[in-house]
């Protein structure tokens, strides 16, 4: 009897790299910014094009899951980077009221007023920058940085990002900081071949630009009311 064993071909795992790099943001005259705070700013990659790289950045079909707390009257973190379909909860910790809205294109949404202990959810289903505000303490605000990949990152207090998992290949980088504009506008997004031989995207310096966000109004498009009642307080 001759007996015939078939073999399963199971396809080796694609090598993936873990991009990094560091931002730094000059002030002033471009004094060194070692001393100065470099984090939250966003770095994210998407496939140049070519059939090489048609699926190498593709977002995942799930929804992943985020949150922004409001606790002592800010929104934690400040700036959240999430992938196109994410859900973000915005849970209510302080012992108060708030009122989470964005009139900005990004995604445009009013959670309405609700109150300790409650939470309530946003999709966020393109891509773009969403500032977020409170309707009742003018002095919180936070940035939803909605990207069309999987491959992102967010900088630490020193400037250094990790991007973990980045297949090779040709990627065209961006970058996004609520103050910083890169020292070379015209040069983002770039073109970077990513291998496991060069997987450092260095240095991404940026300039201070300021307050690039004026003095917002409230939800109905007017200034604030400064005798708030003390259960929104």
């Amino acid at each position: 009897m001759v007996v015939f064993f078939s073999l399963a071909v199971i396809p080796l795992r694609a090598q993936t790299v873990t991009v990094t790099g560091t931002v730094s943001l000059a002030r002033g005259s471009g004094a060194s910014t070692g001393k100065f705070d470099n984090s939250n700013a966003v770095i994210w990659l998407k496939p140049a094009a070519g059939p090489a790289n048609r699926h190498a950045g593709e977002p995942s079909s799930s929804r992943p899951r985020f949150k922004i707390l409001q606790q002592h009257k800010r929104f934690e973190p400040h700036v959240l980077a999430i992938p196109v379909g994410s859900v973000v909860d915005f849970p209510n910790l302080d012992p108060f009221f708030h009122n989470v809205f964005s009139l900005f294109n990004g995604k445009r949404f009013d959670l309405g007023l609700y109150e300790a202990g409650a939470s309530h959810s946003v999709t966020f289903d393109s891509p773009g920058i969403c500032y977020v505000f409170c309707n009742i303490h003018p002095e919180m605000s936070a940035a939803v940085v909605v990207v069309d990949s999987p491959h992102y990152a967010t900088s630490n207090q020193a400037g250094e990002f990790f991007m973990p998992n980045v297949p090779p290949g040709s990627y065209l980088v961006s970058v996004w900081h609520e103050r910083g504009k890169p020292e070379r506008p015209e040069d983002y997004p770039r073109e970077v071949m990513i291998s496991s031989s060069n997987a450092s995207l260095r240095t991404i310096r940026l300039v201070d630009a300021g307050e690039l966000l004026a003095n917002h109004k409230n939800k109905y498009g007017r200034d604030y009311d400064k005798s708030v009642t003390p259960i929104y307080k």
